[in-house]
């Protein structure tokens, strides 16, 4: 699990095409060596709540809690009425409502039922460049593909880019890390995105 103060640094070369993401969610081909420890490229996590993302709390049966399109502030807090700061960087969406609750319970309601969805996911960026039609830096919407990221960038530039040799680059905890993912074959449903 990434530290909540982390930000995670993703590079993705393809041919020189290269994009960032917060996790593969293809088969890689060819893999350098990870750290022992962190989940299996198949295995999606949840996402994790950071600065400027735009979420909704939802108090059930209680309309004066639920709050729509609350901003996560600059230091990663939110504010609500009873309950004051709750601290949401770093925090899954369910953690997050777990505090919520936590937090309502006992004082002001006897058993809370509080949940926290995603509505615009700003915190996470992905840097997509190289062999693409329009390089650069994007906000990515919750979980993004592989597919979904050089969609972004316009796609792949078709004169210079290497389909079956995409490679991905990770910084995770200070750790760098690469895979090498086809992305024709992606494409083509032969390989998972």
């Amino acid at each position: 699990m990434m530290p909540p103060n982390k930000k995670l640094h993703i590079y993705m070369m393809l041919g020189v095409l290269a994009v960032g993401l917060p996790a593969p969610h293809a088969s890689a081909r060819d893999v350098a060596p990870l750290p022992a420890g962190l989940p299996a490229a198949d295995t999606l996590e949840e996402y994790r709540l950071g600065p400027q993302d735009k979420i909704d709390v939802n108090v059930y049966q209680v309309k004066d809690l639920t709050v729509e399109g609350l901003q996560i502030d600059s230091a990663g807090n939110i504010f609500l009425p009873l309950i004051g700061r709750v601290a949401a960087n770093g925090l899954t969406p369910s953690e997050l409502a777990s505090e919520i609750a936590a937090r309502l319970r006992g004082q002001y309601l006897q058993e809370p039922q509080v949940s926290v969805s995603v509505r615009e996911a700003i915190s996470q960026k992905v840097t997509v460049d190289g062999a693409v039609v329009q390089p650069g830096v994007y906000a990515m919407s919750g979980p993004t593909t592989l597919l979904q990221a050089v969609a972004m960038a316009k796609g792949a530039d078709n004169k210079y880019a290497n389909l079956k040799r995409v490679t991905v680059f990770r910084t995770v905890e200070c750790q760098r890390q690469a895979a090498v993912f086809d992305l024709k074959a992606i494409r083509a449903g032969l390989a998972s995105d």
